[in-house]
Formats: C-alpha cells, structure tokens, sequence
C-alpha cells in the first residue's frame, strides 16, 4: 500500500525539482500523522511544494495567507445571525479542510497562531461552546520566513512542538534551477496534477503504520537521545515526551517507505534532525556555543551510540 506514495512522491517531485530529500521526509511526515513547518526565505518553493502534496494525495486544500490583522474567526469560522432560522448559524472557516496551508503563519500574531493549537492537536475547534471535527484526514502545512524578516512574529515553543517536521528548502543547485528555467511553468504543471493515492488509501497506509515493529534496542537507542539532550550542555531544554513519540513515528514512516517492516537506528537518525531541530534551543555556554540547533543535533547524534 506505499507504492502508491511512491508515485506521489515522484510526481511532485517533478514539479519541485532538485529536492528528492525534503519531498520524501514531507511524505513521511504526513504518513506519520504529523503536521510540516515549512521554513526558509520567499520564492524557494514552500508554497508549491503544500500545493503539491495535497493535490497528489487526493485531499482537499484550503490556503490562508497569514498576515498581522488576521483574526482567529477568519481561519476558524464565525457564527452570523440569520433572521430566517431566527438563530445564529456557524459558517465554517477554512479550516475545516483536509490540509490547511498556512501561508506565511508567523506573519500573523501570537493570538491568531494559538487559534491553531486545539486543530493541531486535538483535531477539533470549539467556537460559542460547541465541538466540531475536523475532516480526515487533517494535515496542517506551514510556511514561515526567516525571523529576521520585517513584519515577522516568533512561533512560541508551544506552537513549533505540534509540528513533527521543518524542513528547509534552500537555493536549488544549478542543474535544477536550469529546469526550472526551461521548463513548463509550475503552476500550469499543479493544474494538471493527478491524484496518485486517495484519502482513504492514505488512512490505510498510516494505520498499517502500526505494524512497523520497533524492537526494544531501538526503543532504548531512542531514550538516550531524548536524555542525551536533556541532560547535556547543548539544549536550553532537552526532547519532551511528545518529541520523543514522535522520533518513533517518523522513523517507522521511514521505515516504511524504505519498503521494511521494521525500524533500524539509519532511520531514526533520517528523520533526527527535521524532528527535533525546531523543538530545541541552543545553550548559549560558557563556551561561546553559537551554532544552529540543526548542527547541534548533528552533534548529539556522533555523541550517542547505537
């Protein structure tokens, strides 16, 4: 049944060329059930690379340009009084969708990005009182600029830890920025995407998840990494038990795309850096340490055997 991601992957990996990587670790996310911040300067591809996962999974796609008078209701929805029903009537918001890109989301304030938590998390908005899910399934798919960008709001620790991956697009290397020079417009290429798997296909797949077995070694390889981090002199804080879920979860997706039935150490050691890296901050030492926090999980990992 991940054959059929397979094919997705390739297919959009013709319209973001040059990115094998980060289309593959974005495919393990959304198999893992996880929700993908997408970070890196404008004009990269962030956009067109959410654009084109959702439309070749089949799912439904919504996009909400974040900006600084975005209000929660505009994502959420809001409640309008009609005088025929003699009532107030929620008009869901775009939310209610199966990926929601949120384009640009640290362009928008705090109490905006915290609308976000319970759908991220729970699945569910509640507005005026009232509960209602979200369809399946939900994927949320950020884009972020750099912080040091104008007009930019820092995503608080909360919020960046119900994102199981960032990834970072980068500059593309020569050869594939010349096909995308030659090349067929891509927007043209989104319009003609064809679905390669379906939602349901999809829920399979990710329930079969389950069956990618982690032995306890693996297990224990996973442990001393989350205590490794907590407990040595690069993180302010170290992996919190949800992190640690979800290392596990992303190496099975892993796994599983890799066409195994079980979870090897290379695994978990793929998906290390796009999983953990935005959930920690560096400690600035007494050593004058000011390194990324991706470099310093390059480093926790050469300081953690297998």
């Amino acid at each position: 049944m991940f054959n059929k991601l397979h094919a997705a992957a390739r297919q959009v990996g013709q319209i973001v060329v040059g990115k094998d990587q980060q289309v593959r670790l974005a495919f393990t996310c959304l198999l893992a059930g996880g929700h993908l911040l997408i970070e890196d300067v404008p004009g990269v591809g962030k956009t067109t690379l959410a654009h084109a996962l959702a439309l070749s999974l089949g799912l439904k796609f919504n996009r909400v340009q974040f900006t600084s008078d975005l209000l929660p209701a505009d994502v959420a929805g809001i409640s309008v009084y009609e005088r025929e029903k003699n009532g107030f009537v929620f008009h869901p918001g775009p939310i209610f969708t199966q990926v929601l890109l949120a384009d640009e989301i640290n362009r928008a304030t705090p109490k905006t990005q915290s609308g976000l938590l319970e759908a991220m998390e729970e699945r569910q908005v509640t507005f005026d009182g009232v509960t209602r899910d979200l369809p399946e399934p939900f994927f949320v798919i950020a884009t972020q600029n750099p912080a040091h960008q104008v007009g930019t709001f820092p995503l608080p620790e909360s919020q960046l830890d119900r994102f199981l991956m960032c990834l970072s697009l980068g500059y593309p290397d020569p050869a594939a920025e010349r096909a995308l020079l030659l090349g067929e417009d891509r927007r043209a290429m989104l319009r003609t995407l064809q679905a390669a798997t379906s939602p349901a296909e999809l829920m399979d797949a990710q329930a079969a998840l389950r069956q990618i077995h982690a032995s306890h070694s693996l297990v224990d390889y996973v442990q001393a990494l989350a205590q490794a981090s907590r407990q040595g002199t690069l993180f302010a804080e170290g992996l919190s038990p949800r992190a640690t879920l979800a290392l596990l979860q992303a190496g099975r997706a892993w796994a599983a795309l890799e066409g195994r039935d079980h979870v090897l150490p290379e695994d978990i050691q793929a998906v290390l850096v796009p999983v953990c890296a935005h959930r920690l901050r560096p400690l600035r030492s007494a050593q004058g340490m000011a390194l990324a926090s991706r470099d310093l999980v390059l480093q926790l990992q050469k300081s953690v055997p297998v």
